[in-house]
């Protein structure tokens, strides 16, 4: 009988301790309205005002999650990111909601339309989207010091100043600015959050593009109304030299040793050497206009401005050549037919009677009218000749060395110049 005694006392004790935990549980919770986190006097908090402790400026301290990095647009000078922004403050106005045992409380994110919050915004955005599927990707916390956690997931299409003097070469320097809309730092100040302020996705990938490095910094700027306090994401983007090795460079630098094809041909093969000239031109033509096809027409040079301008050089050069070559072979002058004059007709004794057969004979044995359109043949210097032959086998060694010569310049300077900058 004692056992069951204690039996049913032990049960009695946990029925009762299961019966006060399910209490508190109920307690905690139970929903929230707005006025159980306002002070009593609602009208000594103004939601405009921020909450400044001690006469100090109130500080914010941001965290940005870079999700990815895509739709990058040389021609309009864009870029479109998606991130999480996370923004937290103090304010001690508050009151903590009652019977709170949790770390922290998850509060109706309409209450920030009246309650404080920073005035933030995006200082180089031209879009801002807020993601709502399948719910809104935004939320609110409230923790024990009274301090806020706002957090929100937003896709933003950012302008960034692009330089293009080392294209496709570059190094391009974009940010995403972080600015308070209308308080000075005497009232607000935005601080990066000291553990870690930025985290970047590291399966971001891109087209033509590598993240060499990225940082934060702080980009506040005195205005004729004052200093606005501004925080910045900095993202290096490299870019990598394949797309354009394989349909830029490689390309035209064929088209340029095709050009030199020209000097093994004969030069009496006009139209060949003409031919295959003017074609080169044309070609690399189409070429430079199809590499800068996504570019702003900026009024700079580029460093694909002056490899394909050197590369139409050359090839124009090579038709130049033929052009001296030509001019030193001569046209020469047809050699005219000879006409016999009565004289020599009768010295001859064509002239007589007896002589109509023979003369008939000769004119029977003259070539006939197609032969007599024949193209007539031009005399040809033997000195000129030479002399274009001689500039065809100088040509064979100076224009590949030349072309050598620059390649070495051209790549030497604007790969040295990436390194410098990626330091």
């Amino acid at each position: 009988m004692k056992t069951m005694w204690n039996i049913e006392w032990f049960q009695i004790v946990l029925l009762t301790f299961i019966a006060l935990f399910a209490g508190n549980q109920a307690e905690d919770e139970t929903s929230l309205v707005l006025t159980d986190i306002l002070p009593k006097d609602t009208k000594t908090y103004d939601k405009n005002r921020p909450p400044k402790y001690s006469g100090q400026p109130t500080v914010v301290y941001f965290h940005v999650t870079v999700l990815s990095i895509d739709t990058i647009n040389e021609e309009s000078m864009t870029y479109v990111a998606d991130i999480f922004l996370a923004q937290s403050w103090r304010d001690h106005r508050l009151r903590l909601p009652e019977n709170m045992t949790s770390e922290y409380r998850i509060l109706d994110v309409g209450w920030l339309q009246d309650i404080w919050r920073p005035d933030v915004f995006f200082k180089n955005a031209k879009q801002v989207t807020f993601h709502e599927m399948s719910v809104p990707n935004h939320y609110l916390w409230l923790y024990h010091d009274k301090t806020l956690i706002y957090m929100a997931k937003l896709t933003l299409v950012l302008s960034c100043a692009m330089k293009f003097e080392s294209y496709p070469h570059d190094t391009q320097i974009c940010s995403m600015q972080i600015e308070s809309l209308s308080h000075t730092t005497f009232d607000l100040v935005f601080k990066w959050n000291l553990t870690d302020p930025l985290v970047t996705n590291p399966d971001i990938e891109l087209p033509q593009l590598d993240i060499a490095k990225n940082f934060t910094e702080d980009c506040t700027l005195e205005y004729s109304t004052g200093n606005f306090t501004c925080l910045a994401v900095v993202f290096n983007l490299r870019r990598r030299l394949g797309y354009h090795l394989f349909h830029t460079y490689i390309p035209s630098g064929l088209i340029v040793v095709m050009s030199w094809i020209s000097f093994w041909i004969k030069p009496e093969a006009i139209p060949a050497r003409v031919t295959l000239g003017v074609t080169s031109l044309l070609t690399l033509a189409t070429q430079s206009t199809q590499s800068q096809r996504s570019l702003p027409p900026v009024s700079y040079v580029k460093a694909i401005d002056v490899w394909m301008s050197s590369c139409t050089l050359f090839v124009f050069m090579s038709l130049m050549q033929f052009a001296v070559c030509n001019h030193f072979m001569g046209t020469g002058t047809p050699a005219k037919p000879k006409v016999l004059s009565d004289e020599e007709l009768h010295s001859a004794g064509l002239d007589s009677p007896g002589h109509t057969n023979g003369l008939l004979r000769f004119r029977a044995k003259s070539p006939n009218p197609a032969e007599r359109r024949t193209t007539p043949k031009y005399v040809t210097s033997c000195y000129g000749r030479e002399v274009a032959l001689f500039i065809d086998k100088w040509s064979r060694f100076a224009f590949p060395f030349a072309y050598l010569i620059f390649n070495i310049f051209y790549w030497t300077t604007y790969l040295e110049d990436v390194n410098v900058i990626n330091l």
